[in-house]
């Protein structure tokens, strides 16, 4: 294979797994403090429909991204107080959240059917860029995807080498031990939250302005369920979490590269454009066979409610 077209695949992989990451490992910190937010999809698409709004107007991907950072936390502040102050059920709160941003996304983004942003020119990294192949897979990206990196070094150091991280574990696995010696186990958990939804919104501004700088209906096309997948796959762990959202990123591309080669493939396109989903699906049925592994890493209090005065 040509050395141009493997690093175009390599590339492409990379965008398309760079969502998912961001989006995943805000959701992983939100589940390690014992949240289960299910309603990341619904996150994405405000966080998509926002950034391309602002971005459209002001001319700053900058502002776009910050304001669907804002617009994911302002979302998850809504599902924090349902389910941390009213108790309600996390699933079926997750569930709603997911169906309304959606729907939400879809109603105020009606304008900007088909409206196209001019393409962000990607960030050079002098020297590294050059190297053969992977130098400009690597080093010639988007600043989101340099982001996505440095975000996952620093979930894994909050969560393994600093005092806050081991507060929040702490109040994933037992809320009541953390709140008898006095740590906020509400105040631990909103915050959590809201950093999930910021990262959900930094992940659907990256669909809309970066990966197809376009604003179209369903655009987000199930990446939250998968980002929710991934941590199950990772099995809470930040690094898996890469891995697996270049995996499926992937798998993605190679469908789209054999759907546009043209070669004599008698495999019918929905099939192919079903595979990245299937993939994950069997990764995950291959994981969940070790019950072991996935106990020993799950927050045990994980979408359990906490009344302090309980």
């Amino acid at each position: 294979m040509d050395t141009t077209i493997l690093t175009s695949i390599f590339s492409a992989s990379i965008v398309a797994g760079t969502p998912l990451i961001i989006a995943a490992l805000g959701e992983l910190v939100t589940e390690k403090s014992g949240v289960l937010n299910l309603g990341l999809e619904g996150l994405m698409s405000i966080g998509a429909i926002t950034g391309f709004v602002v971005t459209n107007h002001s001319g700053s991907p900058v502002l776009g991204v910050l304001a669907a950072m804002i617009a994911g936390m302002a979302a998850s502040l809504v599902f924090a107080i349902i389910v941390l102050n009213l108790t309600a059920n996390q699933v079926a709160t997750g569930l709603a959240l997911a169906i309304f941003g959606v729907g939400l996304a879809a109603f105020v983004g009606k304008p900007y059917e088909s409206v196209a942003l001019p393409p962000i020119e990607p960030l050079h990294i002098p020297l590294l860029s050059s190297i053969p192949v992977i130098g400009p897979a690597l080093f010639q990206q988007q600043w989101l995807v340099y982001f996505s990196w440095l975000l996952c070094a620093g979930v894994i150091w909050f969560l393994y080498r600093s005092r806050p991280g081991l507060v929040l574990r702490a109040v994933g696995e037992s809320p009541t031990s953390a709140h008898a010696v006095g740590y906020s186990v509400l105040t631990i958990r909103y915050l959590a939250t809201m950093f999930g939804g910021a990262m959900a919104g930094i992940g659907g501004a990256f669909m809309s302005l970066f990966y197809t700088p376009m604003w179209s209906e369903g655009m987000v096309a199930g990446r939250g369920w998968i980002a929710l997948a991934l941590v199950v796959f990772a099995t809470w762990r930040p690094l898996r979490v890469l891995i697996g959202a270049y995996l499926f990123g992937g798998v993605m591309i190679a469908q789209l590269f054999v759907q546009g080669s043209g070669l004599p493939i008698e495999i019918p396109s929905q099939f192919l454009s079903a595979l990245p989903y299937l993939a994950t699906v069997v990764v995950l049925v291959i994981i969940s066979r070790n019950l072991n592994t996935i106990r020993l890493n799950s927050p045990v209090s994980l979408g359990q409610s906490f009344r302090p005065d309980a």
